[in-house]
């Protein structure tokens, strides 16, 4: 597993460095969900493709811009999802952006997970690695991934990140969000997954939700990529991370870029949304 971080800390370096000069155009390409792809987002996936590849460890690759796994060691045991560049269309915005990566063995489910990772890509570099506990790490000028401290959630947060399009939300689902509001809880929502949940994570907890919609009933978010990753994350942090109504990591995706609504946060929170999304 060393060998796959390891891996995981070098792609970092490379993006990071590509990003700072990157083409942000757009291609007349879209991935197998429909997301336009930049030129940004290829590059990152070939970085990513190219340190992984290396790995005897990994037996395949799944990226969320390639419409099929990869083997890339005939020998090898982890099958490693990886989502390369999330949150790409803040980079001409010049937002923080990230890298996120899911470890698995023997398969794509949530139970499958071994220990997962992403990167932030913003003011400074950072690295948060989850195996039995969650580290958190940042890029220095040597080059190097120091380790700054352990990550904990608290039982209760005071952050609330609403993902998704607000007009195409469930009456139900609208009045829980608009309950965090009225008991204090702060918006803090960039549109960018892994920079909203570290903010959560380091600040000591929240909310972030991407629930199912009118328009969108198993959300937008894929299992493999996204949601495992930080679920096993939020879990290992001592938070929780649902459906709604189930733990995230009960689920098996039906196919590699399979969707779910989610939620991320400390117990508290997730507590509340099962009490709504039970009567709903």
């Amino acid at each position: 597993m060393e060998e796959v971080f390891k891996a995981i800390k070098e792609a970092a370096k490379r993006v990071s460095s590509e990003i700072l000069d990157a083409d942000v155009s757009a291609l007349d390409s879209e991935n197998i969900t429909g997301d336009t792809q930049l030129k940004l987002d290829i590059l990152s996936d070939k970085i990513i493709e190219d340190v992984l590849k290396n790995v005897s460890s990994i037996y395949s690759i799944i990226s969320e811009e390639k419409d099929s796994e990869v083997i890339v060691n005939e020998d090898g045991k982890y099958i490693v999802g990886y989502d390369p560049l999330d949150g790409s269309s803040l980079v001409d915005v010049n937002l923080s952006i990230g890298s996120i990566f899911g470890i698995y063995e023997g398969g794509i489910s949530g139970k499958d997970l071994k220990a997962a990772a992403y990167v932030v890509y913003g003011p400074r570099v950072e690295l948060v690695i989850a195996t039995d506990k969650v580290r958190h790490y940042r890029l220095k000028k040597s080059g190097e991934f120091e380790f700054l401290s352990e990550i904990f959630l608290k039982e209760k947060g005071k952050l609330n990140a609403p993902g998704s399009t607000q007009k195409n939300w469930f009456p139900f689902h609208k009045e829980l969000i608009d309950s965090f509001f009225k008991d204090g809880y702060r918006l803090r929502y960039s549109g960018g997954m892994v920079p909203d949940l570290h903010q959560i994570l380091l600040k000591g907890g929240g909310l972030f939700s991407y629930p199912a919609t009118i328009d969108l009933p198993k959300a937008k978010l894929r299992m493999v990529f996204e949601v495992f990753p930080f679920a096993f994350i939020f879990e290992k942090a001592s938070g929780g991370a649902i459906d709604g109504k189930v733990d995230l990591l009960s689920l098996t995706p039906s196919f590699a870029h399979d969707t779910t609504p989610c939620f991320f946060g400390s117990k508290n929170e997730i507590e509340r949304v099962k009490e709504v999304y039970a009567r709903n």
